[in-house]
């Protein structure tokens, strides 16, 4: 049985992509922050949960010890920064360097973590990304210069690491609490649910296409 390690999996795209995995036949670890959430996620997925901030590395150590046996890596959570969203004129830089912590430098402290496991078997890392990576959207500068460092990281580990399949997915807009503290909740209710997003991202482990950069358009 494949497995996955997933995180920020209590809730929106990771919870949405926990559930496809599990009903594909996939063996799952959990996590997220939120203990609550997280272990009821867990419960109903016959998965296994551990809470805790990837920003922490005995957390990051803890995740990569219960998962010797890795085929897919799922980088998902992911820090908005401070709403109302600053403009980079005002942005508080003790915020930014908070978000960096969470949203470039955890992801590859966790890559780093699962590596060996992720080399043995072949497997692949996919790191949720953002359109605000390549697009100058007023006050999303930090939370997108987050998005484009991890970007150039997946880029960069792709032709480091030849063995792993390594993707990077805009997924576009959805209707999730993150999009509703950035933009507000009626307009985050019109956008699509995270369910659709995962039946794409499901589509795209199972093809296993080469490494590179997806949008949510040229997932399907």
């Amino acid at each position: 049985m494949k497995q996955a390690l997933i995180t920020g999996a209590s809730r929106g795209l990771g919870l949405a992509l926990a559930r496809a995995l599990a009903a594909d036949g996939w063996s799952l670890l959990l996590t997220a922050r939120g203990e609550e959430d997280l272990f009821s996620a867990a419960f109903d997925l016959d998965a296994r949960a551990i809470a805790g901030d990837v920003a922490d590395p005995a957390h990051v150590a803890r995740l990569a010890e219960a998962a010797p046996e890795l085929d897919l890596l799922v980088n998902n959570a992911s820090g908005l920064g401070p709403t109302p969203m600053p403009r980079l004129a005002d942005y508080p830089l003790d915020a930014l360097r908070a978000l960096v912590e969470t949203n470039v430098v955890a992801p590859l402290g966790l890559v780093q973590a699962t590596l060996p496991a992720l080399r043995k078997r072949r497997g692949a890392i996919l790191n949720v990304s953002s359109d605000a990576a390549v697009e100058a959207y007023e006050g999303w500068g930090g939370y997108g210069a987050t998005k484009a460092a991890l970007d150039q990281i997946s880029n960069v580990l792709a032709a480091e690491e030849p063995d792993v399949a390594v993707w990077w997915v805009d997924p576009g807009e959805m209707n999730t609490s993150m999009l509703a503290a950035a933009v507000g909740e009626q307009e985050a209710g019109a956008a699509p649910p995270p369910e659709s997003v995962a039946a794409a991202l499901l589509r795209l482990v199972a093809s296993r296409p080469e490494s590179g950069r997806f949008t949510r358009g040229e997932l399907g």
